[in-house]
């Protein structure tokens, strides 16, 4: 039996539209959410207080309050694309002090993220070896 190189561009995109909200605020989506807004070039980013929904909007890249995205990985045609929201997260006082990963909906060309729903906990390398870390220290 011979082996088979397995190359992981192969596997299909994740269909389901993900943002996550990583630690320090960084905005991740795969293309799936990105397609939803039609894969702007930047966005703006609208919080509403009062119903505790973030929302993305596709812009032109000379508004001034706009920010760019940029893809995650070298894949830059189906891999994840990010958005620097820290002073966001920061200035609203949206909890980032756990990488959450939530399904967006779309309304009215905005990408809608209900933070009064709990997400899922994201919990990657490096939080298992920060905290095996702390263990191996006590």
């Amino acid at each position: 039996m011979a082996f088979e190189v397995f190359d992981k561009r192969l596997t299909p995109l994740a269909k389901a539209p993900i943002i996550t909200i990583q630690m320090r605020g960084i905005f991740s989506m795969n293309r799936a959410a990105y397609a939803l807004m039609d894969s702007p070039s930047h966005v703006e980013l609208l919080y509403d207080k009062d119903d505790q929904v973030i929302g993305i909007r596709g812009v032109d890249d000379d508004v001034p309050h706009g920010y760019e995205v940029r893809a995650q990985t070298r894949d830059k045609v189906s891999g994840p694309v990010i958005i620097a929201g820290t002073a966001f997260t920061q200035y609203y006082k949206i909890d980032t002090s756990v990488s959450r990963r939530w399904t967006p909906t779309v309304e009215n060309g905005i990408l809608r993220i209900d933070l009064k729903e709990p997400g899922v906990a994201i919990k990657g390398n490096r939080t298992a070896q920060a905290s095996s870390g702390d263990e191996q220290e006590s």
